[in-house]
């Protein structure tokens, strides 16, 4: 019964996560708001501080790409805190565990894809050339449709932003087998981090999947953090300390250094993550919108190009303008994104998920409970 209980407890904290992740989604799909000033593969009298609300969503505009990268090192967080014990002790094997993520992310992505492939046909039939992603052939279409789009460098295609979500399954193989047949110890954590530090430090590749192996291996530190210091109050307390030091004394470096924003989101998310996970706890008030808002990411992550692309192919057809810098139409963009993501999370994702575990996997009830 109490570990019962302190299962609940974790759970609750966990919601922390959820603040950063619906930030960082939002910081994307800004980020991609100037797809909508795109005529094929270019922008086209495009007046970047002229995007709405720019003196307030600067950061995002202009550095919004980071985002994937925090997601990257949220994900290390979670997998190891929710997986790294169960598979490092074998109670979870690798067709268990292939099976959990592609029926996570395979539905939205096959339909997504689908629906990419067939918009940038109509576009391409109006305006003479694809919108923004301009690879969209055969070839790249079957890498898409194997989540293998980026596992080496390659252009974007069809739905863009699936290319972090290719290189982060790389990373999820190597997390699997790592923990299984070698160790879940801090040492290799450590070793996979700074290798992957290193290979981009001395420019050996260019391959974003080192990027994204460094910032998944930070969360999974983060995380080994958290729960060998949670049953200590004065080392919780310590660690967040040093952890709200790191990211003040980075944000104050960043104004006066040159830091590299990966070298600096490299401090700066972990300590992040420790911090909501340690202080942000679930109330009635927080739950009622920080778990949806996190349920919502991967949604609104892989829908907003599909959205920009039948939006923008529906004006060229009409001869409609589209009025870019209108506050209005910012909103409108915002709004009708979350509500499709919601929409796509209850109706689409979920229950996709949960017909693909019941039918793969035969305990069917743990499965269904199963997290992420």
């Amino acid at each position: 019964m109490a570990n019962a209980a302190a299962a609940r407890d974790d759970d609750h904290k966990i919601v922390g996560i959820e603040l950063i992740r619906f930030a960082c989604a939002l910081a994307v799909l800004v980020f991609h708001y100037q797809h909508f000033a795109f005529v094929g593969a270019t922008a086209v009298h495009f007046e970047p501080q002229s995007q709405p609300f720019y003196s307030l969503l600067q950061l995002f505009y202009v550095n919004g790409f980071y985002g994937v990268q925090i997601f990257w090192c949220i994900s290390g967080f979670i997998f190891f805190w929710k997986y790294g014990a169960r598979i490092a002790q074998r109670r979870i094997d690798g067709y268990k565990f292939l099976v959990l993520r592609i029926s996570r992310l395979y539905p939205l992505h096959l339909l997504t894809l689908l629906f990419m492939a067939s918009m940038q046909t109509v576009y391409l039939a109006k305006v003479g050339t694809y919108y923004v992603y301009q690879d969209n052939d055969a070839y790249h279409f079957i890498l898409q449709l194997f989540l293998a789009s980026n596992w080496v460098l390659i252009p974007e295609s069809f739905n863009g932003p699936i290319w972090s979500i290719s290189v982060e399954v790389l990373v999820y193989a190597i997390f699997f087998l790592s923990l299984r047949y070698i160790s879940g110890s801090i040492t290799l954590l450590v070793s996979l981090a700074a290798a992957a530090a290193a290979v981009q430090i001395l420019k050996i590749s260019t391959n974003p999947v080192f990027s994204c192996l460094m910032f998944f291996y930070l969360g999974c530190l983060t995380a080994v953090a958290y729960l060998r210091l949670r049953p200590s109050v004065r080392g919780s307390q310590l660690a967040s300390l040093i952890a709200a030091a790191a990211v003040v004394g980075m944000t104050v470096a960043g104004l006066y250094l040159p830091i590299k924003a990966k070298y600096f989101l490299a401090v700066v998310s972990p300590a992040l993550i420790y911090l909501c996970v340690r202080h942000i706890r679930a109330t009635p008030f927080n739950s009622s919108w920080l778990v949806p808002a996190g349920n919502m990411t991967y949604s609104s992550y892989l829908l907003h190009v599909p959205l920009q692309i039948a939006t923008v192919t529906i004006c060229a057809y009409a001869g409609i303008t589209l009025p870019l810098y209108s506050p209005v139409m910012f909103l409108t963009y915002m709004a009708v994104i979350l509500l499709l993501s919601a929409a796509s999370y209850r109706y689409v994702e979920m229950p996709a998920q949960e017909w693909l575990r019941k039918r793969l996997i035969r305990q069917t009830r743990a499965v269904a409970q199963a997290p992420i």
